[in-house]
């Protein structure tokens, strides 16, 4: 069945010292587009990330985001006391203050804190990896949750289409008859001498010009191929993409032949649904 290319997907995992979301987005794209914003400890995972989203997402914009959030359990920056003690030692020569006004101003010096970069646990990532899987099946829920909602929506439209087409069919004799009819009187209001066999032989090729009868089964082939890849069980967005053309293609073949009012007033409206087929497709994995 198919697939909408818009999904989303969050994970929250609880830690004794901080919480990680895992957030995972996708919009349509004609190709893969991954945008990765990790905490920096996390970054010599990223190529592993990437290759475990394009695999499982194939098709989109995808944006993928971890936030921590600290719970107070870990402090990264440290007094560097060595470097403190010795500025506050320098100040006791310079400035007459008492042990605590010392240590406030030797607090605020160059390199009295030093920041130790948290390394990348291994046990922590185990649990981002089962977080990343999980947002991975409720992204993919999601698009498969969307899909549904445009096979409704294509559904439609082709029956819409396969409707209009039988209501051509039904005219198309009227139509020929119309043309014939308009074809014989003109020449008649010339009031001039014709070779009647010639005169048929002209007549067939013009009527042959307008025939809509490869056109009308071909359309037919085409919403049938339609209705057929959306059934599928693997969902192809460009596939339905290149039958939309070859639809658009017989209805505007039809639209030049008809030369009768009635039949291109239900070209256009079968040019309409295709444009609603045609913007929906654009969505689909």
């Amino acid at each position: 069945m198919i697939k909408s290319m818009t999904g989303y997907g969050k994970t929250v995992l609880q830690l004794s010292t901080k919480k990680i979301t895992i957030e995972l987005k996708s919009l349509n794209s004609k190709t893969l587009d991954i945008n990765v914003r990790v905490p920096s400890y996390y970054r010599e995972r990223e190529l592993d990330i990437r290759k475990k989203l394009a695999t499982a997402l194939e098709r989109g914009k995808i944006d993928f985001s971890i936030y921590i959030e600290d719970n107070g359990g870990e402090v990264l920056s440290k007094i560097n006391e060595s470097v403190v003690k010795a500025y506050m030692n320098q100040l006791k020569t310079v400035v007459d203050a008492d042990e605590t006004e010392l240590l406030k101003m030797a607090i605020r010096m160059p390199e009295s804190l030093k920041t130790e970069r948290e390394e990348l646990n291994e046990d922590e990532w185990a649990l981002i990896e089962e977080g990343i899987e999980e947002s991975i099946v409720k992204i993919n829920e999601y698009r498969a949750d969307e899909g549904l909602v445009l096979l409704t929506e294509f559904e439609l439209r082709i029956v819409n289409i396969n409707l209009l087409l039988d209501k051509i069919i039904e005219l198309d004799p009227e139509r020929m008859l119309l043309v014939k009819e308009k074809l014989v009187k003109a020449v008649q209001d010339l009031e001039a001498k014709i070779d009647e066999n010639r005169f048929e032989q002209e007549l067939i090729y013009y009527i042959e010009k307008l025939d809509i009868t490869e056109e009308k089964v071909r359309l037919k082939n085409h919403l049938d191929y339609f209705s057929k890849e959306l059934k599928d069980n693997v969902s192809n967005g460009k596939k339905l993409g290149f039958i939309t053309q070859e639809i658009g293609r017989e209805i505007n073949t039809i639209g030049s032949k008809a030369n009768f009012a009635t039949m291109q007033k239900l070209v256009v409206q079968m040019k309409d649904e295709l444009e609603k087929i045609k913007e929906q497709s654009l969505n689909v994995l």
